[in-house]
């Protein structure tokens, strides 16, 4: 069974997406929509910016939100999944490619998620850090313990956990961790602490424009990031999103759930290749390919 999977924000370079605006005329249309919606040409950040105008939330959310989209989109026949996840951002690709939101109220949601982060994490000084080399059960016994916020936030994969909360907390926890064994406890280059209750103002400012949104049955089953489980519902995958933001992205558990329900073959759809990376550290067996037009 085929799953095709679509990755999250840091998997952006300059130059993505280009190919397809060159040598596809769906692309080109689809990016020259999204320059309207967006009210700003991200085409001419995404093709020929610098490092430093992709790494701005409002560009760098909606930038791989539209590489992956339009990439699944101009697949056209390949595009036959069994199932789909996506890692945090990555989960609006897959509703978009799946069939749940349509492109534009996906671009808008995206749009408009990137920017209720942007003010989350001003207001409020916090970070991540990837902890390596510790079972998770260690690293979220260790985060309780400690009197500042901090949570897991990435299960990225089996002895790789991300920790998201305060600058405090994270100092804290980074010491305890590396006590206790951790290969490595490293902070991270991020603008705030995702997936935290520290996200809860963007949480709410996204909850009022996801209920405004239609949410149709996907095509498939999507593998959601808060609970690692498939679903079809639309109502179930509008309380899932919401959630989101404030909670863990449970990617390893989405990768075992996807194999043990007979994913064998996994398709990243956007730029990078980090997600089949994930998926090999989980299953072995399984195939892993990047999707090309």
């Amino acid at each position: 069974m085929k799953a095709f999977v679509f990755p999250g924000q840091g998997a952006q370079f300059v130059g993505m997406g280009k190919d397809l605006y060159d040598n596809s005329d769906l692309a080109r249309e689809m990016f020259e929509k999204a320059n309207e919606i967006l009210g700003f040409r991200i085409t001419d950040m995404m093709f020929a910016g610098t490092e430093d105008d992709l790494k701005q939330t409002k560009v760098t959310q909606p930038a791989i939100f539209l590489h992956s989209v339009i990439l699944a989109k101009v697949l056209g026949d390949k595009f036959q999944p069994d199932m789909v996840a996506g890692h945090s951002l990555g989960e609006f690709s897959a509703l978009v490619a799946a069939g749940a939101l349509s492109f534009e109220d996906g671009l808008t949601l995206v749009s408009k998620r990137a920017m209720a982060m942007q003010k989350a994490c001003e207001a409020e000084p916090s970070t991540m850090a990837a902890v390596l080399g510790l079972a998770d059960d260690v690293v979220e016994t260790i985060c309780a313990g400690i009197d500042e916020v901090v949570v897991p936030a990435n299960y990225n994969c089996p002895g790789q956990l991300v920790i998201s909360g305060s600058v405090a907390g994270i100092t804290k926890a980074c010491e305890k961790l590396t006590a206790a064994g951790a290969k490595r406890a490293l902070v991270l280059k991020v603008g705030g602490a995702f997936h935290s209750p520290l996200m809860e103002p963007a949480k709410v400012e996204l909850a009022e424009a996801i209920n405004s949104t239609e949410i149709n049955a996907p095509i498939c089953p999507v593998y959601q990031n808060v609970d690692a489980l498939p679903v079809t519902d639309p109502a179930t995958i509008r309380t899932n999103l919401i959630a989101q933001l404030t909670s863990p992205v449970k990617w390893t558990q989405i990768a075992q759930n996807m194999v043990n329900d007979g994913a064998n073959h996994f398709v990243e759809v956007g730029p990078g290749t980090v997600l089949q990376g994930l998926v090999k550290k989980v299953s072995r067996e399984a195939v892993t390919e990047s999707a090309a037009m």
